[in-house]
């Protein structure tokens, strides 16, 4: 399995890589502009990418903005619960930033769902719990039979038992022996919000709710850690990886534009976001 690599420029934490095909701002250090911008065209253009993208606080966004990015996502109080959070990005060649798909069905699924309906039981048995770095060995192998590329590397299981030594929780459900399906919480403590992601599910489990019981386990322990907002940013073709957000509560913040390399090619994501204290936002204006 293919993953892009994760460095820094300047104090900035940046992925690329050929797997999406694109430079990722993970997390921005302001100090670093405007020389940042320079650097992420330059890095850009050597590898051949198509996309700059970057997760930037909304003190930080105009200097992007006149540079010609757009904004893609937004995600309210995304730092520390009440600086707005934005998804930019710069499209490096007109074709990326065009998807022929049409997304409108599945947000019109997700749309629908009853906030916090009710999901299936979890069957006799089974219990959704964190995972123990003793986990790895069967994450990683179940993150393989799910993902036929990824942009990190979770089919290892060295990278998933350092990722637990720094801030990513894993979660399961486990039936007897057998961990049947699996997410994560990337944490962010300083800036108290967490990505909801690398949610996978073995074919033979799938269609039972698992998914919203593992984000229920993961927004219980999430609160008790002191974040403050969760989102996630989920593949657009995916009912019911969107149904398991909308339902639990979660406003849709925008789509990103054949962003991610997943699944064997590189596709177009929604952002799904929530407070983990307080009310539900509403949407903001489609933009």
């Amino acid at each position: 399995m293919r993953t892009d690599v994760v460095t820094t420029i300047g104090a900035s934490t940046v992925q690329h890589g050929p797997t999406s095909n694109r430079v990722y701002v993970m997390k921005l250090a302001p100090a670093d502009l405007p020389e940042l911008l320079d650097d992420l065209v330059d890095l850009a253009q050597r590898k051949e990418y198509t996309k700059i993208f970057a997760k930037v606080p909304a003190s930080a966004r105009d200097p992007f903005l006149d540079r010609g990015y757009v904004e893609e996502a937004l995600i309210p109080g995304l730092f520390r619960g009440w600086e707005d959070g934005y998804l930019l990005s710069m499209f490096l060649d007109p074709a990326r930033a065009r998807d022929s798909r049409l997304f409108d069905d599945v947000l019109a699924a997700a749309r629908t769902a009853t906030a916090n309906g009710c999901i299936p039981p979890l069957p006799p048995g089974a219990i959704c719990s964190p995972a123990s770095p003793e986990d790895a060995p069967a994450l990683a192998a179940l993150f393989r039979d799910v993902f036929a590329t990824y942009p990190f590397p979770i089919h290892r299981e060295e990278y998933i038992r350092e990722t637990m030594e720094h801030g990513v929780r894993y979660f399961c459900v486990r039936i007897g022996d057998v961990i049947a399906a699996v997410s994560s919480a990337e944490m962010d403590p300083g800036e108290e919000h967490v990505e909801m992601t690398d949610f996978a599910t073995l074919p033979g489990y799938r269609g039972r709710g698992f998914s919203g019981h593992l984000l229920g386990c993961m927004e219980t322990a999430m609160r008790s850690a002191g974040m403050k907002t969760a989102y996630t940013i989920a593949r657009a073709t995916s009912f019911p990886m969107n149904i398991t957000f909308a339902r639990a509560g979660y406003a849709y913040g925008g789509s990103l534009i054949n962003n991610t390399g997943i699944c064997g090619g590189v596709e177009s994501m929604h952002v799904w976001y929530r407070p983990l204290a307080g009310p539900v936002p509403q949407e903001p204006p489609v933009r």
